[in-house]
């Protein structure tokens, strides 16, 4: 599933230069996370990096876009067809 900032958001920017997918942008009002993009860093980590530096804790799934690990790690192929994914 992918990850999505609510509206708790303080707009630090710590989560942007995190996310190993670039997913992750500044929005009008708070940081975005775009959900074709995100793969909750599988893949890259063990965990998604943005929660773990996000300061509020405003970083959850999106239940809106619900995938399995399965799908996070196809995404990540497609995304990074380079790459050897770290599982």
């Amino acid at each position: 599933m992918a990850l999505k900032i609510t509206e708790e958001c303080i707009n630090c920017g710590a989560c942007e230069p995190e996310c190993p997918n670039e997913a992750i942008s500044a929005g009008e009002e708070i940081f975005i996370i775009d959900p074709e993009k995100c793969t909750e860093c599988v893949g890259f980590y063990d965990e998604p990096q943005c929660v773990g530096v996000c300061p509020v804790d405003c970083i959850h799934p999106d239940e809106d876009h619900k995938e399995t690990k399965e799908e996070l790690l196809e995404k990540f192929k497609r995304l990074h067809p380079d790459k050897e994914p770290k599982v």
